[in-house]
């Protein structure tokens, strides 16, 4: 599976951004997905996870209410609908494939990452 993230850009504090995340390679939709970000010097921080069965969705409680993930099973595509967005939601996103759950170590599969920056 080869994922790639993009939609990434500078926005102002409050605004919104859509993260997409696109795969190729094996049957996307048996993997459930998840999105992580990395501000410099700070590790690996789970943000959100989508699965293909029942649509089910979690979330770090530091986003909840603001993000929303979302999957196109026939498109190979799954979103993150960023709002409301903070000084501190500014980072390197990633999407990643083989799990929900919040520890990467869970996830096979990685895309290159898409830069965040939320100015005041």
């Amino acid at each position: 599976v080869q994922l790639q993230a993009s939609g990434g850009g500078l926005v102002q504090a409050g605004g919104s951004l859509r993260l997409s995340c696109v795969a190729s390679g094996r049957t996307f939709s048996e993997n459930d997905m998840g999105w992580f970000r990395q501000a410099p010097g700070k590790e690996r921080q789970f943000v959100a996870a989508f699965s293909w069965s029942g649509s089910t969705t979690w979330y770090a409680d530091s986003v909840k209410g603001r993000f929303t993930v979302s999957g196109d099973n026939a498109k190979n595509m799954v979103y993150l609908q960023m709002n409301s967005l903070k000084l501190e939601d500014s980072a390197v996103y990633y999407c990643a494939s083989g799990s929900h759950r919040q520890s990467p170590s869970f996830y096979k599969y990685w895309g290159q990452g898409t830069q965040v920056t939320v100015s005041s």
